[in-house]
């Protein structure tokens, strides 16, 4: 139930922030899924219209439920993520998107050049709706399953 949970709030809540970010900048919701599935298939996969934005969207909640497994496994190892859910939280997230952009995108096949502006508002998001979303759950969920 916590990972369900944990994964499903921390995917609607970074999507949403990720969308807003974008529309800001003048993407549209379906190009960013796309660029998400581009990780996976490349550039052309602007070319291939809904089906590339529907993996893109799978792809968004199988990281999100991913990450959050991660945390919710090691809560249970390591009770000072389920006593101190906010510290605990934010420097998750900022754990989280140093991990994807400095490892993992560099081995995808998404080619961006490093922007100060995107790594900073990608920086706040993450630890705002990634990795506190998924402490505060996996803390409501350790405090009343006890």
């Amino acid at each position: 139930t916590t990972l369900l949970w944990a994964g499903a709030i921390c995917g609607v809540i970074d999507l949403m922030a990720a969308m807003l970010f974008s529309l800001a900048r003048g993407i549209s919701p379906t190009r960013l899924l796309q660029t998400i599935a581009s990780a996976l298939i490349g550039p052309k996969v602007f070319e291939q219209g809904g089906q590339a934005a529907a993996l893109g969207f799978a792809l968004h909640f199988i990281i999100a439920f991913s990450v959050a497994a991660i945390y919710v496994g090691a809560s249970r190892y390591l009770p000072p993520l389920n006593e101190y859910p906010i510290p605990s939280g934010l420097l998750y997230g900022v754990g989280v998107h140093l991990v994807m952009t400095f490892i993992i995108l560099p081995l995808t096949a998404l080619k961006r050049p490093f922007s100060t502006l995107f790594f900073l508002v990608q920086l706040a998001i993450h630890a705002f709706c990634v990795g506190l979303p998924i402490a505060l759950v996996t803390h409501y969920f350790s405090a009343h399953t006890q």
